[in-house]
């Protein structure tokens, strides 16, 4: 039973799971809008924030952090210098997530993660 677990492991082990998150937020910052599985979307919906939040001090210290978590320089510019100031006024939420389709497949139910 899962009573009261803080994250959701998607079936990997930790590093491959730290990975996956580390390139979907790659690909969301990128992007702006991004379709994977509703599990996925959900568990990258809090790593994401973090990282926007994180990033909207916009010092130094907050490219430091960022990069040490994404190792993308061109997504770490992009968070920092463009994204995360569109959301210094706001408390979280900076995400949304549209679940869209049943995947054929697998069966497995699709959504879309958009920056807000």
């Amino acid at each position: 039973m899962r009573h009261r677990h803080g994250y959701r492991k998607l079936g990997r082990t930790s590093a491959h799971r730290k990975a996956l998150l580390m390139n979907l937020s790659i690909s969301l910052i990128e992007h702006g809008k991004i379709e994977t599985t509703a599990m996925k979307a959900k568990e990258l919906r809090s790593f994401i924030e973090k990282l926007i939040t994180t990033a909207g001090k916009g010092d130094s210290n907050a490219h430091r952090a960022v990069f040490a978590v994404l190792r993308s320089k061109e997504a770490t510019k992009k968070l920092v210098n463009e994204i995360a100031p569109r959301y210094v006024e706001r408390n979280g939420g900076y995400t949304r997530i549209v679940k869209t389709r049943i995947r054929r497949g697998d069966a497995t139910p699709m959504a879309f993660i958009e920056l807000v």
